[in-house]
């Protein structure tokens, strides 16, 4: 079962629960979600609702047991304690309404980006004034292409290990990584992991950019604690730049790419499209790059750099395919 039917059912359940003033019996909840009746038997049932209430206990939801009239020590059904659930009135000074505004436009075009605006609309519901709306004079979109960045989003809040596949600039093949994640953020355009690497007992701060196919969660919840001075920003701030490791040797079409240009050491006139070649250090993130100029830019060397663009190539094509 995937992440997204997993959610869906919890969220399910929880509407379910806080529709009705009343106890919801638990017959009632089978018959009402779709994954429940989907169940193969009362026991595939009973493992899965017991596992979802108690999930649902551990997010800070107030789900009550409500014992049977009759006292026979039966169960009557389940309800969500509203009175302890619900948040106090809302109150923001126009300063911390201008960053919510400022947060939800962040992250306008990633994964979040619904429940971000939702949030948005609740507020201004509200009666919240002074959330940033229109220009502001800075650009803070920030673009979460990675497909796989909603697990690991969700293995950072639950405290949950993940394995994936890494490769660093300069090497050929990408290798496998063990990582407790401690917390995740951009810097410059670019997204980054920090966390602790535990084949090699340090803490290591990735790029997602390098990650090569997606990220899979591994382990129970709350399987380790993140050090009590963590401070991501800083981490990946202290990073050291990479310095070149490889020269790329491409075809740029007259008038195109001056971004590249500027970046080159060499540059060789000829009729339709010019030969340059830019050092760069991660074939990656160069790739990525190269790949939003489109037909503009083709990559004659070397041979790895060439292969990153055709695989994010494909990539983007499978997606317009489906």
């Amino acid at each position: 079962m995937s992440q997204r039917d997993r959610t869906e059912r919890l969220l399910n359940l929880l509407f379910a629960l806080m529709a009705f003033q009343r106890p919801v019996p638990k017959s009632y909840l089978r018959e009402s979600i779709q994954a429940y009746q989907d169940s193969p038997s009362d026991e595939a049932f009973e493992r899965m609702f017991e596992r979802d209430k108690e999930e649902l206990r551990s997010m800070g939801v107030p789900i009550i047991t409500v014992e049977g009239a009759d006292g026979a020590g039966g169960v009557e059904g389940y309800r969500v304690a509203a009175d302890e659930y619900a948040l106090p009135p809302v109150e923001l000074t126009p300063e911390e309404a201008a960053v919510v505004g400022l947060a939800a436009r962040v992250w306008e075009q990633a994964a979040l980006g619904p429940a971000a605006q939702s949030a948005v609309r609740k507020l201004e519901a509200l009666g919240v004034g002074g959330l940033v709306e229109g220009p502001v004079g800075v650009e803070t979109r920030v673009a979460t292409a990675e497909p796989f960045f909603p697990v690991l989003l969700e293995a950072v809040r639950t405290r949950r290990a993940v394995r994936f596949d890494y490769r660093k600039g300069g090497d050929a093949e990408p290798g496998t990584r063990h990582v407790q994640p401690w917390g995740a953020t951009s810097r410059r355009g670019h997204w980054y992991l920090v966390g602790h690497d535990v084949d090699r007992g340090a803490g290591r701060v990735f790029r997602l950019s390098r990650v090569v196919g997606g990220v899979t969660a591994v382990g129970p919840a709350g399987a380790f604690e993140r050090p009590a001075d963590l401070d991501v920003a800083a981490m990946i701030a202290s990073a050291e730049p990479e310095p070149p490791t490889a020269t790329a040797r491409l075809t740029v079409r007259k008038e195109r790419g001056n971004a590249l240009r500027r970046r080159a050491s060499q540059v060789t006139l000829r009729t339709d499209a010019d030969e340059i070649e830019v050092p760069y250090a991660d074939d990656e993130r160069f790739a990525r790059e190269l790949v939003g100029m489109g037909a503009d830019v083709v990559v004659l060397d070397p041979p790895s750099l060439r292969d990153a663009v055709v695989r994010r190539l494909r990539a983007a094509a499978g997606e317009e395919a489906r």
